[in-house]
């Protein structure tokens, strides 16, 4: 394989990546901060086991069991701050 044609597989894979990495940041956003519909669909999607899940982060370069590991943390620490604040009012 030529130079040229390797640099192009590469730039190729590494767009594709960047394109999937942006789907996940975008679902993740809309997990945290869009309308309470979208936000569900998005809880649904980051934490209930499906193929498309993995599909999307073996596309991006992700590891899908550390991705979620993560997104658990936010969401307990979510959990956390929202029970805090009920118990202030």
């Amino acid at each position: 394989m030529s130079m040229n044609m390797l640099q192009n597989v590469e730039a190729e894979e590494t767009a594709e990546r960047r394109l999937w990495r942006a789907v996940i940041a975008c679902t993740v956003n809309e997990w945290v901060n869009g309308p309470l519909r979208q936000q569900r669909e998005a809880e649904q999607f980051l934490f209930i086991e499906n193929e498309d899940y993995r599909t999307v982060c073996d596309s991006a370069g992700i590891n899908p069991e550390d991705l979620r590991s993560r997104l658990e943390k936010i969401r307990s620490r979510q959990s956390d701050e929202a029970k805090a604040a009920a118990l202030h009012n």
